[in-house]
């Protein structure tokens, strides 16, 4: 009987450790920030499979795809791991090259695209081959960091004033008036929110 009781006491103590609520300022900082259309960020809506994303190198603009890795792998990024394809794993996402400028790729150079297994993520060489206007590797560098932060989860975010810089807004022409070549303070603080 006292070990029934026992455990009676236990069940409760727990019971009352669930109910105590959370503080405000606690929920606020792990809610996925807001997205351009509404909506927000989401694992559902990644490449990353458990905790880890690993790709397949089929793209031309290879320096890119590193970059790419690399600022979202750098500081405080630990909780995805971004890594290559390996014998004994399958991968989530895998780099692709396209030249395409009609219906529904006008000024788009890069695209990430979900899918039933792998996912692709497209770089656009109508715009960001050899001697064309975003021909450079800072260009490229940006976009396929851009892309790769769709993979992550991450949305476009509103540009309202432009007084929160982010690498995920929609628009190339503000990522690259700000400059952006990595994740800035507001989306450090959207991948903690996502993913811890």
């Amino acid at each position: 009987m006292s070990m029934h009781c026992g455990a009676l006491a236990a069940a409760s103590a727990a019971v009352v450790l669930l109910s105590v609520p959370v503080p405000a300022h606690a929920a606020a900082l792990a809610r996925p920030h807001r997205c351009e259309t509404g909506e927000v960020d989401s694992r559902g809506r990644s490449s990353v499979d458990g905790n880890e994303l690993t790709w397949d190198d089929s793209t031309t603009f290879d320096d890119a795809r590193k970059q790419a890795a690399r600022v979202w792998s750098a500081g405080t990024f630990r909780q995805v791991k971004i890594k290559p394809d390996g014998a004994t794993t399958y991968a989530d996402l895998e780099w692709k090259d396209t030249h395409q400028t009609g219906p529904g790729w006008k000024r788009v150079y890069g695209k990430w695209d979900p899918n039933t297994g792998t996912d692709s993520l497209w770089m656009n060489k109508a715009y960001l081959g050899p001697g064309k206007a975003l021909g450079a590797d800072v260009h490229r560098r940006r976009v396929a960091a851009h892309e790769l932060g769709h993979a992550l989860g991450f949305c476009h975010k509103a540009y309202g004033t432009g007084s929160y810089p982010s690498l995920m807004w929609a628009n190339y022409d503000h990522i690259r008036g700000k400059r952006i070549d990595r994740p800035t303070a507001h989306d450090i603080k959207a991948y903690h929110a996502l993913w811890g």
